[in-house]
């Protein structure tokens, strides 16, 4: 942690949503004038959709059945930790971005799927901002979850998570469902093995629990919406936290353990705005000391 280079992280799994939270962090950095480097989880993949694939077909052909981009063989571990350890120390660091589609790809004048070149992060950011699969990851050779000022988690039921990368994979991305369900059994090993474990590292954990029936999440048809859920929220350390304010201010919340708000689903964009602004204005705050204190 460093209160002159600040690191927010937000962790999560491939359709939990973690996309939807880093708009809203967006929204907070452009109204308070923030300048944030911001990281994209996908760009520490250790290879590019094509080898990806190539290494897919290699391995199940030698019986593994589970290779997946969860793994620490298949992510660039290491260089992550690396960055967030480089950012802590000076403000400085190496990224790059991964292509998704051909409208992310047309600007490099590369296929999609592909990486950008390693390039220096700029000098006068206020705080790095990392989202993806693996911003808190502790393993025996390496702790990413002890960088981060905040590390906060997305988390919605197994059954939603499903639900929402069977959408969005087949609607946005092209995949049929039986290669989403494949994807989904072949990472499943490496889900209980370095996703969850993150989830006792995060400071902060949004669950989006549905009040519809998603028993099946193989043949629904639609996500639930908003407000077809309820969202908890739990935080790790609840000292400071104004818990008062937040049942104020949103209404039909109210708190399930000492540690843990609900909110309805459709409100929780704003329980991220009331909570989170806070955190980042004494982000702001102390590394404004540091460096004036230099």
């Amino acid at each position: 942690m460093s209160h002159k280079h600040p690191i927010i992280a937000i962790t999560g799994s491939s359709g939990a949503g973690t996309s939807s939270v880093t708009r809203t962090f967006e929204n907070i950095f452009r109204r308070e004038g923030v300048h944030a480097a911001v990281i994209e989880g996908d760009s520490f993949h250790r290879y590019d959709r094509k080898e990806m694939r190539a290494r897919q077909a290699d391995a199940e052909q030698r019986g593994d059945k589970h290779f997946s981009h969860f793994s620490a063989a298949n992510n660039l571990f290491p260089e992550l930790e690396q960055l967030f350890r480089s950012y802590s120390e000076s403000g400085t660091g190496k990224r790059r971005k991964y292509l998704h589609d051909p409208v992310e790809a047309a600007p490099y004048k590369q296929d999609p799927g592909t990486f950008t070149p390693w390039e220096e992060l700029p000098g006068d950011t206020d705080m790095l901002f990392y989202e993806g699969l693996h911003g808190a990851v502790v393993t025996p050779e390496v702790n990413i979850a002890k960088y981060p000022d905040l590390l906060i988690g997305v988390v919605p039921v197994i059954n939603l998570e499903w639900i929402q990368k069977l959408y969005r994979d087949k609607h946005v991305r092209g995949y049929s469902a039986e290669a989403v369900t494949d994807t989904i059994l072949r990472r499943m090993p490496d889900y209980v093995n370095f996703i969850c474990p993150q989830f006792a590292h995060t400071h902060v954990n949004f669950q989006r629990v549905p009040v519809v029936d998603t028993s099946n999440p193989f043949i629904a048809r639609d996500i639930p919406s908003a407000d077809e859920s309820v969202c908890v929220i739990r935080f790790a350390n609840p000292k400071g936290i104004d818990f008062q304010y937040l049942l104020n201010m949103i209404n039909n919340s109210w708190m399930s353990r000492a540690n843990t708000v609900v909110v309805p689903g459709g409100k929780m964009e704003l329980a991220m705005q009331l909570i989170f602004t806070p955190f980042i204005w004494r982000m702001v705050e102390r590394r404004r000391a540091a460096v004036g204190a230099l």
